[in-house]
């Protein structure tokens, strides 16, 4: 491509002097066949460039789309290994900005600017050595304003820089406010709280305020590139006076009609390629604040990464054994962090402190020391075969645990096992195939029931999808629907009720066959009979599996082999249903709020005062 810039830049030359032969020496002459020469030089060579510009043109983006497609590739890579803390920290709309809008911004200058650069300078250079031959002073004069206009150019590429960088600080809170208003769970609020005229007054808002950045943007150094336009406008005027003035005062060395047509020819050709590149810094200078945004997210940490000497665990030979060895894990404290916590993670529980247990009188609280934002002390063993439940008040630490199995958090202190082996140490994406996980919120892609279930087991056939469908209690129903398997299940799966998705969640992890479960609240959002259908599945799915689940309705867990309670981000109590009722503790507090009703005397006092146990029971 340097080659072709560096040869039209040459055949642009060409012209100028053909123009001076031509009036110089082949019409004084009278000389027919030199005019038919370089008339016909002067038409064959602005084809031939303009062929090899083509050439160039279609170079020049090959090169710079495989650019933006790598810096697109890598900084989307990049986001697929952040850690789950960090988009609990972000908006979505956020994060969309600065891989769709930032590097969309930059993707002008990328394309563009090496060959722009590059060719003006080029041109630049051979014009103004073309000048210089032809007569350095009225070269000199032409020249004389371009150190000002370098300076006033970098003066005005600041300006673009800072208003570049608000300017998309602004798109990126409108894209965030887009995304969240816009989504299905977004749309569905402000419907049924009536904030759609509030929803709209802040679109508004923020889309003036992105509006008048525009504006400011693109109005930067219109008044400088105005001043520059004109001054390269009259400058031939003042050649043409020296040139006359030369000529008049009798100077032998004056240029002729020749030479001064040539060179205003030179000259207007040089004026563009500066004036491009004076641009070109403008440009520069705004991308600039663009690739701060982008880089930004790139040079970010990902935190939790492979080890060096990490080893990949095969599905195939894994038992399943899970250890917690006296594991603590605490989220940030910072309040922005917690509320995008809230707000991204499945179970919310365990980000917020949860409130103290209040106990009756006659009965002692366990003794759990406060522990905000995570847990401590965490310490059990869960066997092949055997289930694991967790139970407690909201926001004691249960989800929490569950997040630090797969590593979407790496613990503070202590460690955790899988066959004895410590999942620091193994490869995040062999963890992630012997890891199943039903999160109590369910998320669906926008696409088929297929799709959804194939995610799970990208090559698994029709007849394993309709085994793990009706596992899971849901073939009949998806068979209902307008194209079965095929049928798009909308937005998050909205087109489905709770239960409906909930169930594809718990068909897809039966397809995908871990040797480690976790379930979140599997069976929140099923009616009693799908429930029990679907306690049977599990069952059935549980064997000769290592299982953790989590449960506020204690009728799903009372199977369990062991049952943890949690308080305060702590394990309080440990046994099995009948061990833990006859202790009388929290977990048989918990229980017999669910399954019982309060004597007379105790309702006024619940009625007056509800404690985060009573609340986490309802």
């Amino acid at each position: 491509m340097v080659g072709a810039i560096l040869l039209t830049s040459g055949l642009g030359l060409i012209n100028p002097i053909l123009l001076k032969l031509l009036i110089d020496d082949a019409i004084p002459n009278l000389d027919f066949s030199r005019l038919n020469l370089y008339v016909g030089l002067m038409i064959g060579i602005p084809v031939i460039s303009g062929l090899i510009g083509l050439g160039q043109s279609y170079l020049n983006n090959l090169i710079g789309q495989s650019v933006m497609q790598d810096l697109r590739g890598a900084l989307y890579e990049h986001l697929q290994r952040m850690p789950l803390r960090f988009f609990t920290e972000t908006k979505t709309g956020e994060i969309q900005s600065r891989l769709a809008n930032d590097v969309g911004g930059v993707q002008g200058v990328v394309t563009d600017t090496a060959a722009s650069l590059t060719s003006n300078l080029a041109v630049a250079i051979s014009t103004v050595i073309a000048m210089f031959i032809i007569d350095w002073r009225l070269t000199a004069l032409s020249l004389g304003m371009l150190p000002f206009f370098m300076y006033l150019t970098y003066r005005v590429g600041r300006v673009r820089r800072e208003i570049s960088g608000e300017t998309q600080k602004s798109l990126a809170e409108l894209s965030a406010v887009t995304e969240e208003t816009l989504s299905v769970s977004g749309i569905l609020l402000s419907k049924t709280f009536g904030q759609q005229a509030a929803a709209v007054t802040r679109f508004v808002g923020l889309n003036r305020r992105l509006a008048g950045l525009q504006i400011r943007q693109a109005m930067v150094g219109r008044w400088f590139f105005m001043i520059v336009g004109t001054v390269f406008s009259i400058t031939p005027a003042f050649v043409y006076w020296l040139a006359g003035w030369l000529a008049i005062s009798g100077d032998a060395s004056a240029p002729t009609i020749g030479d001064i047509v040539a060179f205003t020819t030179l000259q207007s050709r040089l004026f563009f390629p500066l004036g491009q590149l004076l641009n070109v810094q403008v440009e520069i200078q705004g991308a600039l604040a663009l690739f701060d945004r982008i880089f930004e997210y790139l040079e970010m940490d990902p935190g939790i990464v492979d080890a060096p000497d990490a080893v990949a665990l095969d599905p195939a030979t894994v038992r399943g054994q899970v250890r917690f060895r006296d594991v603590a894990f605490r989220y940030p404290a910072a309040a922005p962090v917690v509320a995008a916590a809230a707000a991204a993670v499945p179970d919310t529980e365990d980000v917020a402190e949860a409130a103290p247990i209040e106990a009756p009188a006659e009965e002692e609280a366990p003794a759990a020391p406060a522990q905000p934002f995570g847990i401590e002390g965490i310490d059990f063993e869960a066997a092949p075969g055997r289930l694991v439940a967790l139970v407690g008040p909201s926001g004691s630490g249960k989800t929490t645990t569950t997040y630090l199995l797969p590593r979407l958090y790496d613990v503070d202190a202590g460690a955790i096992e899988i066959d004895g082996l410590d999942i620091r140490k193994v490869t995040l994406a062999s963890l992630g195939s012997v890891i199943g996980f039903v999160t109590q919120e369910t998320y669906l892609f926008h696409a088929s029931v297929r799709d959804n279930l194939l995610y799970a087991k990208p090559e698994a056939t029709q007849a394993e999808l309709e085994t793990a469908a009706r596992a899971a209690a849901i073939h009949d129903r998806v068979m209902e629907l307008p194209v079965g398997y095929d049928t798009i299940v909308g937005e998050r799966g909205y087109k489905l009720s709770g239960g409906e998705k909930q169930r594809i969640a718990i068909a897809r992890v039966l397809l995908k066959d871990p040797r480690i479960l976790i379930l979140d609240e599997a069976t929140s959002a099923l009616d009693t009979v799908s429930e029990r259908l679907i306690q049977a599945a599990l069952e059935r799915l549980e064997r000769g599996r290592t299982t953790i689940a989590i449960a506020h309705r204690l009728s799903t867990i009372l199977r369990a082999d062991v049952i943890l309670v949690y308080a305060g981000g702590r394990i309080v109590e440990r046994g099995t249903h009948a061990e833990l009722l006859a202790a009388g503790g929290l977990y048989a507090r918990l229980y017999h709020e669910q399954f019982e009703s309060p004597p007379p005397e105790a309702a006024a006092g619940h009625a007056v005062r509800a404690s985060a146990a009573d609340i986490a029971a309802v």
